[in-house]
């Protein structure tokens, strides 16, 4: 508590000070709820994204495709998806980033390793990223896709 030139306890200013202080510290604030896994959710939020996608909605389909990934990130059709309307919005590293993620929970999904192969090549210009994803990509394919083989030969002679 102060004292005035007294010597008495001014509370008015001991109550003020007090608040200060108060005042000054780290707000504290309630953690917010971590995004669980929750697959039901996650299928409301993929099918709000394909109908804002199909009316012409990209930045609603972006965002309800979002919350979809966080609460199942295994729905490789949404990653996917994401990441190509991630892609025509030249936001290159973030779909590339999403396609990884997604591979990392769906490793044997073909298409997520060419659609990183070719934003790789094309926009990050990280052609051994690509060369490694083009490959893994006919490795999971049974068909032999030679415009694919031709890509990977060019980056072959690129890399040498």
């Amino acid at each position: 508590m102060a004292c005035n030139s007294t010597g008495k306890t001014s509370l008015p200013l001991a109550a003020l000070l007090v608040l200060l202080v108060g005042c000054a510290g780290q707000e504290v604030r309630q953690p917010e709820k971590p995004i669980g896994k929750d697959p039901e959710l996650a299928a409301s939020y993929e099918q709000e994204g394909r109908v804002a996608f199909e009316e012409g909605r990209k930045g609603a389909a972006v965002n309800a495709w979002q919350k979809a990934v966080e609460l199942d990130p295994t729905r490789a059709v949404t990653v996917n998806n994401l990441a190509l309307v991630l892609k025509d919005q030249y936001r290159f590293a973030e779909a590339a980033r999403l396609l990884e993620l997604g591979i990392s929970h769906s490793p044997d999904v073909a298409e997520l390793h060419f659609n990183l192969a070719v934003i790789a090549e094309l926009y990050l210009l990280d052609l051994q990223t690509a060369l490694e994803h083009y490959n893994r990509y006919r490795q999971l394919t049974d068909k032999e896709d030679q415009q694919v083989a031709g890509w990977i030969a060019d980056l072959e002679r690129r890399l040498q």
